[in-house]
């Protein structure tokens, strides 16, 4: 679980809030399922937006929160958490009803959060070559400087490598973009995963026989978002479409994925483009 050292933090201030303080953006798949998350649990919070389309993320205020600039980040009563499924767990541990993590099915969740988390640069690979319309602006590198040095460049005291992952990600997105191999490559990766999950759900309502988890929540926002760029869920997997179609149904749900009429109609002239000039998810993944 990644909470931070005292070390870690420049933003000192921080330290001494009280209460639960979450720091997220709209637009954030893993803020969305963190935000899902604490309306299921019935959970109020001060919100703290850091719009990542303008890079407030990379500024010294938010880099002395969390070092790695991602979102969502907490503070809860002086301590500062980070990365969304370590979030997640250990809110669940503050605020245990209703259960969304099952009791002796700790060890299992934890391994497809992981799983979920190892895809996220993939997510975010095949956000901006098939939502976002323009697509997202590359860091540059003097805001990459700024990423690498702002912050502490650590966690729980220690050197933290996960700067330099995010950084190879930026270097190569502004070099040469999202590649056909590498949405390819991506496509594939959640073709496999989704087809598990399909199985999964063949002879069950949820992606755990208790009921509605946490799992069920972190791979809906993945489904969610691959719907958006095209991603043909209910054709490939019918069970996982089915259970999409029930989540999709919550008011939790709901609120949080419904797109403002102006966002939405760009999202979708994004895909119908995509689909004319042959270059959408589909063809490119060949799904």
């Amino acid at each position: 679980m990644v909470k931070l050292a005292d070390e870690d933090i420049k933003t000192r201030e921080v330290l001494d809030w009280k209460g639960l303080h979450v720091f997220h953006f709209i637009f954030s798949s893993c803020s969305q399922k963190l935000r899902i998350f604490l309306a299921l649990k019935g959970v109020d919070y001060e919100s703290h937006e850091i719009d990542l389309m303008t890079n407030e993320n990379l500024k010294d205020y938010f880099l002395g929160i969390n070092p790695r600039g991602l979102l969502p980040a907490i503070v809860h009563d002086g301590d500062v958490h980070i990365e969304s499924n370590d979030i997640l767990t250990y809110l669940e541990s503050v605020y245990p009803e209703p259960r969304l993590i099952p009791e002796g099915a700790e060890d299992k969740v934890a391994a497809l959060l992981k799983h979920e988390d190892d895809l996220h640069l993939d997510l975010r690979a095949l956000s901006f070559r098939f939502v976002f319309n323009p697509p997202h602006d590359p860091k540059s590198p003097e805001e990459l400087e700024i990423y690498a040095t702002r912050g502490s460049g650590t966690v729980n005291g220690q050197k933290d490598e996960r700067v330099g992952v995010e950084i190879d990600f930026w270097e190569t997105y502004a070099d040469r973009g999202i590649t056909d191999d590498v949405a390819q490559a991506a496509a594939e990766k959640f073709r496999k995963v989704f087809s598990e999950l399909d199985a999964t759900l063949a002879d069950q309502e949820h992606l755990l026989p208790d009921g509605l988890s946490v799992l069920d929540i972190a791979w809906f926002i993945y489904a969610n978002r691959l719907t958006l760029a095209g991603y043909p869920i209910a054709r490939l997997h019918p069970n996982l479409g089915a259970w999409y179609a029930r989540m999709e149904e919550m008011p939790e749900i709901a609120r949080e994925i419904t797109l403002p009429p102006p966002v939405k109609e760009k999202f979708d002239a994004t895909r119908a483009q995509h689909v004319a000039d042959g270059v959408n998810l589909e063809a490119v993944a060949g799904l």
